[in-house]
């Protein structure tokens, strides 16, 4: 099967984030499974990261509105699934509209895996405005978040540990695990896609004796999972209702070029 992963961030300005991903994503995917990078659009930001643009409600709709077509283009091009890589989930709910192929965000698929699990979840981030929606859509997925800790200077922290200056990254994400453990954190989360692939590449699992779960995989096997659950006929989507109701694939085509396009 092929899988379309939806980062949220530009291909080729870091080399090495681009690498950790590819193997990291390819590592997890199980036989048979291809996952298919799609990035970004070059001139959406200038900088290394997008940390910058990500704390606006107004730019956060727009991130969103191109997540979700992203997905409805992954099901032309005969994708089995489509994930959200950021750790918001932009566009998550309306890509599920969009598309009929199973949808499945790099957050959401950790939220209720934790919930299932009944652990309580620790955070830990380094963008602090995506605090507000990742925690917005922790409680309306019915988890239970113990902590979200931020790191200090964590752009600085990040952009060094993919200059491959890995100690301050360490050392600022155990910092944060310890002060989640002592809220009664019991499952630590990289809140955004980026340190999570830092800290796979780094095989760490565990921190200040708390199991640091990978929302980037767990994602890629919910993925296999739901696709894998349709073809064997145990589950299946509905077309019944007004959010599941799809017109003819022509009127859908002909309305996303036109109200895609700039008014």
């Amino acid at each position: 099967m092929r899988i379309w992963f939806q980062k949220h961030a530009v291909e080729g300005r870091s080399p090495l984030l681009d690498k950790l991903y590819a193997e990291h994503l390819s590592k997890v995917a199980g036989p048979g499974t291809t996952i298919e990078i799609h990035t970004l659009p070059p001139q959406t930001y200038a900088a290394e990261l997008p940390e910058e643009l990500v704390g606006f409600g107004p730019l956060g709709l727009l991130f969103g509105d191109f997540f979700a077509r992203t997905a409805s283009t992954a099901e032309r091009d005969g994708c089995a699934a489509w994930i959200s890589g950021a750790g918001q989930d932009p566009g998550l709910a309306a890509a599920r509209v969009r598309a009929t192929i199973p949808v499945i965000g790099y957050g959401d698929a950790t939220w209720h895996a934790a919930r299932h699990e009944r652990h309580r979840l620790g955070l830990i981030g380094f963008i602090p405005h995506l605090a507000e929606p990742i925690t917005d859509n922790i409680r309306a997925a019915g988890a239970t978040l113990a902590a979200y800790e931020m790191i200090d200077d964590g752009a600085a922290v990040v952009t060094r540990a993919l200059a491959q200056d890995f100690d301050p990254f360490v050392r600022a994400y155990t910092a944060a695990a310890r002060r989640a453990a002592r809220a009664g954190a019991q499952w630590l989360v990289p809140a955004e896609g980026i340190p999570n692939e830092i800290l796979v590449h780094l095989g760490i699992r565990d921190l200040h004796g708390l199991p640091v779960i990978d929302p980037g995989g767990l994602a890629v096997k919910t993925a296999e999972h739901l696709v894998r659950l349709r073809d064997l006929g145990i589950t299946a989507r509905s077309d019944a209702g007004y959010w599941n109701r799809r017109p003819p694939a022509v009127v859908l085509e002909h309305a996303e070029r036109i109200l895609g396009a700039r008014p």
